[in-house]
């Protein structure tokens, strides 16, 4: 069978950079310069869990090990993972028969397991356990035959994943703008649940204009939008004031690394760019630029963010201070399938995924 992976090496050097003197002499920094750099970032810990547990399946069963879609919207983490013998796939139907498969962080409707259990294959679900609970909200709500408006970007792959556990009852709503066409049965029993990586403010505002429309319209037992999410967004609601540049390291693909950039710009950053690794990074976006404020999406490695501190310090931002707006220590144990391996085998050296825990590189 021929395998369709997609491979993402890293990106080619641009041309040659201006020097440091060039482009300060273009445009002139009125202060000292230095860096805002937000925390929390990075990592959360159902990422972290997700890469420990393509990681740990590769080194008890062996390569090749399949995953389904990318584990984590990363180009970075994906790249690595596939030179340790990963093998990433669009469908279960990609996957040889008897083979093994994971499930990625943002998880998979119930027919995709049905699917991977009609050809034989083995799976570790790696779902994220916060997704996991909007999953059991969608199957406790339509159980009840509510009408469940789902906050989240049609397409996305936690959305469809949610939208399979009950698509009989779940109406996918974009955004503010599509709240004037949602029709429900009854307006008595309506429910709003949410994609966990989307704009706190923008979903809050979905909702209100929902609640406008459907005024018994009921909340989620608990907030849907992730921790890490949340406290990712209320740390650069705090640098972007002061920031004359936002820099987000994070992919194309990853919806909270590219709400980062809308967050800061809407919060007073003067420019904000999304990158994935340094050498993305525009010289001539510090022109003028006193102050750089730096974070990075809950899918990206510490070691792609030491990368931009250290291009913005040979570019004369070596004053580096870290805003720290929460602490983050939540921890996730390794999807069940995988405990059992490990536990079989006598491996205790990472059963849990979670902030803090993970080696930066």
């Amino acid at each position: 069978m021929t395998s369709t992976a997609v491979s993402f090496p890293m990106p080619a050097v641009p041309r040659r950079r201006r020097t440091p003197a060039q482009v300060a002499a273009a445009v002139p920094v009125a202060g000292p310069k230095k860096v805002l750099l937000a925390a929390p970032r990075g990592y959360c810990a159902g990422v972290d869990r997700a890469v420990i547990a393509v990681e740990k399946a590769l080194e008890h069963y062996g390569p090749p090990v399949y995953v389904r879609k990318q584990i984590v919207h990363n180009v970075h983490v994906v790249s690595s993972l596939e030179a340790k013998g990963a093998v990433f796939v669009e469908e279960n139907e990609e996957v040889p028969e008897g083979a093994l498969v994971v499930f990625s962080a943002h998880g998979v409707s119930p027919a995709v397991v049905a699917s991977a259990a009609d050809r034989g294959l083995r799976t570790i679900d790696a779902t994220c356990p916060l997704v996991t609970k909007v999953h059991r909200e969608a199957v406790r709500f339509a159980k009840d035959d509510f009408d469940i408006l789902l906050i989240g970007h049609e397409g996305h792959e936690e959305v469809e994943g949610t939208a399979g556990e009950a698509p009989d009852h779940i109406q996918i709503v974009n955004g503010p703008h599509e709240v004037g066409s949602v029709t429900v049965r009854d307006p008595e029993k309506v429910i709003w649940l949410s994609q966990t990586t989307l704009s706190v403010d923008e979903t809050m505002e979905t909702v209100r204009l929902l609640k406008e429309r459907f005024p018994t319209l009921q909340d989620p037992p608990s907030d849907d939008i992730c921790y890490a999410t949340t406290n990712r967004q209320v740390a650069i609601k705090n640098i972007s004031p002061r920031a004359d540049l936002v820099l987000v390291v994070g992919s194309a693909n990853s919806s909270n690394s590219v709400r980062l950039v809308e967050v800061a710009l809407e919060y007073g950053a003067k420019k904000s760019y999304r990158v994935d690794f340094a050498n993305e990074v525009d010289e001539s976006w510090f022109e003028g630029v006193a102050t750089v404020g730096v974070t990075s999406g809950a899918s990206v490695p510490e070691i792609l963010v030491q990368d931009v501190l250290r291009l913005l310090a040979d570019y004369g931002y070596a004053d580096v201070e870290e805003i720290v707006t929460a602490e983050e220590d939540l921890l996730f144990s390794l999807p069940k399938e995988l405990r059992a391996t490990l536990k079989a085998a006598g491996d205790t050296t990472r059963g849990l995924g979670g902030r803090g825990t993970r080696p930066s590189n």
